[in-house]
């Protein structure tokens, strides 16, 4: 596992490698663009150089210096001189250089250094020795470009430890920003861990003379990488390293495989030299290692910490006594105790476990069973040693279903990663939450299994339940632990749900949703995975707003089932509990405002004289005043009408914003002309839909489209021009997709027919279409 080996040999969970005509012409074109820029730079260089015979020479470095250049990369170059040649000259010769390459539309990055200047930056910055690495003479004296690197790569060679010490830092850094190939939703071929520039830092690495990396299988991993960044300019027309998913068909297309194929060969390739990387470190962490350490009649003496268990310099090791082929509890206990200890766990062990362990049938063990349980509640410290079991194929021998999800990425714009990570990163918050709820052992399952039917046909919460049910009850869970985690799945996304997209203050919502949840123990669980799987998510997935609305529906179902529910008021239902009544007697003005902070956005409360489609009016003047519009609702009494606004916006000046609205409520501002929009044809319909929901008191309008500028006034305005009223409006975006529902009432303030409720359907489409 993770040997390097032949082109077109398949690793564990990886399609067949580099092979085939595509990639052969590929490599071709990246060679020939780097030997005609060689040419044009060369005819250049003669140019400008004049009599200049010795010491003065121009260097490719970095990825033209490995002729690993995609049609749009730039061209990173080095002017390098002898310290005897005078700097004003070079300079002036530079200068005049760089005007005809740039005026040829050579993409260039250049730099003039002198052979002493180049050895200062390069023992200061590692960036700058690591260019060199691979630097050479494109035009010129060859020797000075010799020199430089020779000089270069000695100084590297000789304060490698402190230079590397920063590279780890710089790389951390930015695993911070781009997060790893293999796992990132939208990942960064060139910066992400297991990206082109770990490629770049493993040859660097091996350039210390410190360590041994394979060489071979990191130019095999290199070139596949390079085949889709080459596809990926060429698709995109632009110079671009995120490989987002509109390009991914077109890619996918050019090398014969289907969209999820590229994705997950391309996060394989990513996986497997991350694994080179962390190997590389780790290997460099064992020539700092104490030369003196105990050593005993048979070798090293190994701390022993549970049976078959220990550690020997900073690894979790299986002990002499270790029998992995009759003992398949073994893994658990060294997966835990590495979670435990926060190490990793010996890459030679981990091989002869993947050699020897074989699973029994039957339920696991209940000490097997507690080290699974011990290991998912490790926390942050589980990624590393789960991401380690994954990859030398120890974790399909007892979860198989990890399969469907591995390297998968999301069909959703909001996930930041792929299922697999994102799961893990579910349980990681699991650990938060623990003392929240009866039973942690079930949060942590239902988190890791939450998503696992998305390697399956048909609705990922449907098909997962019998699914979760079948590994809990593989992994030790009595018949009724399993049952609560395959409810869980099939209902974790029943709370973000119903409180994003229904009226939360209507007791209908409320009771609908109490008849899913049978006790209160139940419903600590499922908001405890809602969480998890929010934040596991993105940062938007849980924004305050969010959280507050969960937070509030899962408020009123508790009390729902403990029967300590208040009947709200049949004059102003739906109005929050929260949010003081205004004043419903008419304005002494045309208008009265008021707005105050909530959560990261403000309640705008706005009271006018009531009229057919003044709901519609002020939505499109709030939205011409700049502000996104969450949720509405609206009561009326006598001829006053007050409506509350959820808007985005955290500090709003209420008087400002009055005077903003005014000239629409009196006629003056016409909306359409501002907020009018006409979809282009090559984008998608929108979807409307009336919802088939159970004894509600309103028609439910669902609203799927591009979210846009006058969306929600768009629909307002169509509704009311029907003659019918919306009680309340509840908007989400996700992505670029706005899906917003709208309570619609006929006169009376009842839910409509089904004939008219079709004629609204068909209306609103015609209209945003």
């Amino acid at each position: 596992m993770g040997r390097p080996g032949r082109v077109g040999r398949p690793g564990p969970h990886r399609r067949d490698g580099r092979s085939g005509a595509l990639n052969e012409e590929l490599d071709r074109a990246r060679r020939g663009r780097a030997e005609e820029t060689d040419r044009l730079l060369r005819d250049s260089f003669a140019a400008v150089a004049g009599d200049v015979e010795t010491g003065l020479a121009l260097a490719a470095i970095g990825g033209y210096g490995r002729s690993q250049l995609s049609p749009h990369s730039d061209v990173d170059v080095v002017l390098v001189h002898s310290d005897h040649l005078d700097p004003a000259d070079v300079d002036a010769r530079a200068a005049d250089l760089w005007g005809r390459l740039w005026e040829a539309n050579v993409p260039l990055d250049p730099a003039v250094r002198s052979l002493d200047e180049m050895e200062r930056l390069a023992a200061a910055d590692h960036r700058v020795a690591i260019g060199v690495v691979d630097a050479r003479c494109v035009a010129g004296d060859a020797a000075a470009v010799v020199a430089m690197r020779s000089t270069v790569m000695a100084g590297w060679r000789r304060d490698a430890r402190r230079q590397l010490a920063a590279v780890r830092t710089d790389r951390d850094a930015r695993l911070e920003r781009s997060g790893q190939l293999a796992y990132e939703a939208v990942p960064d071929l060139k910066a992400s861990g297991g990206g082109l520039r770990d490629a770049v830092l493993l040859r660097a690495i091996a350039a210390t003379w410190l360590v041994d990396v394979p060489a071979r299988e990191v130019a095999q991993l290199t070139a596949d990488l390079l085949d889709v960044r080459d596809l990926l300019h060429e698709v995109a027309g632009k110079r671009t390293d995120k490989l987002v998913p509109e390009l991914v068909p077109d890619i996918a297309a050019r090398l014969d495989l289907s969209p999820t194929d590229l994705d997950v060969h391309v996060r394989d390739v990513g996986r497997r030299l991350d694994h080179l990387t962390a190997r590389a470190w780790r290997r460099l962490d064992e020539t700092d290692r104490n030369p003196y350490r105990s050593i005993g009649s048979r070798g090293p003496v190994i701390e022993r910490i549970v049976s078959g268990v220990g550690v020997l310099d900073g690894e979790i090791v299986l002990t002499a006594d270790a029998t992995p082929r009759t003992d398949p509890e073994l893994l658990f206990r060294v997966a835990a105790t590495a979670a435990r200890r926060n190490l990793p766990i010996n890459q030679a062990s981990l091989d002869r476990m993947a050699r020897e362990i074989s699973w029994p049938e039957g339920p696991l063990p209940a000490t097997t069973h507690r080290w699974l349980i011990d290991l998912l509640s490790a926390g942050r410290r589980l990624v590393p040693v789960w991401l380690q079991l994954d990859f030398a194929g120890l974790v399909d021998p007892f979860f198989p279903e990890w399969a469907g999800i591995r390297l998968r990425g999301s069909s959703s714009p909001i996930h930041r990663f792929t299922v697999d990570r994102h799961s893990l990163e579910a349980v990681v918050n699991a650990d938060e939450l623990n003392r929240d709820v009866a039973r942690p052992d079930v949060l942590a399952v239902a988190c890791l299994l939450h998503d696992i039917g998305k390697g399956a046909p048909g609705d990922h919460s449907e098909v997962g339940e019998p699914m979760a049910e079948a590994v809990a009850r593989r992994w030790g869970f009595g018949d009724h632990d399993a049952e609560t985690i395959g409810w869980l799945v099939r209902r974790h996304l029943l709370l973000p749900t119903i409180a994003t997209r229904r009226d939360i203050e209507d007791p209908v919502t409320v009771t609908n949703v109490a008849e899913f949840v049978p006790d209160e123990d139940a419903l600590d669980l499922l908001s405890a995975l809602t969480a998890c799987d929010a934040r596991a998510t993105s940062a938007s997935a849980w924004s305050d707003w969010r959280r507050s609305l969960v937070e509030g529906l899962a408020g009123k179902v508790r009390a729902r089932l403990r029967g300590t529910t208040t009947p709200p008021s049949d004059d102003y239902a739906g109005w929050p509990a929260h949010v003081p009544l205004p004043d419903l007697t008419m304005p002494d003005a045309d208008l009265r405002l008021t707005a105050t902070a909530h959560h990261d956005g403000s309640l705008v409360t706005i009271v006018v004289p009531d009229r057919q489609g003044v709901l519609a009016d002020l939505a499109g003047a709030l939205t011409v005043a700049g502000l996104d519009i969450r949720s509405c609702r609206s009561i009326t009494a006598d001829d006053v009408a007050a409506s509350l606004w959820e808007v985005t916006r955290a500090s709003i000046d209420a008087t400002a914003l009055a005077e903003r609205i005014r000239p629409v409520l009196q006629g003056r501002q016409d909306l359409a002309q501002r907020l009018v929009y006409r979809l282009e044809r090559d984008e998608y319909e929108p979807r409307i839909a009336v919802l088939d929901t159970h004894e509600q008191s309103a028609t439910l309008l669902q609203v799927r489209t591009l979210d846009r500028r006058g969306l929600v006034w768009t629909v307002c305005r169509t509704i009311s021009a029907l003659g019918h009223h919306i009680r309340s409006a509840h908007l989400s975006t996700y992505g670029d997709e706005a899906r917003d529902v709208f309570y619609v009432t006929d006169d009376d303030g009842a839910a409509l027919d089904d004939d008219a409720a079709q004629v609204l359907r068909t209306a609103v489409s015609d209209a945003l279409a």
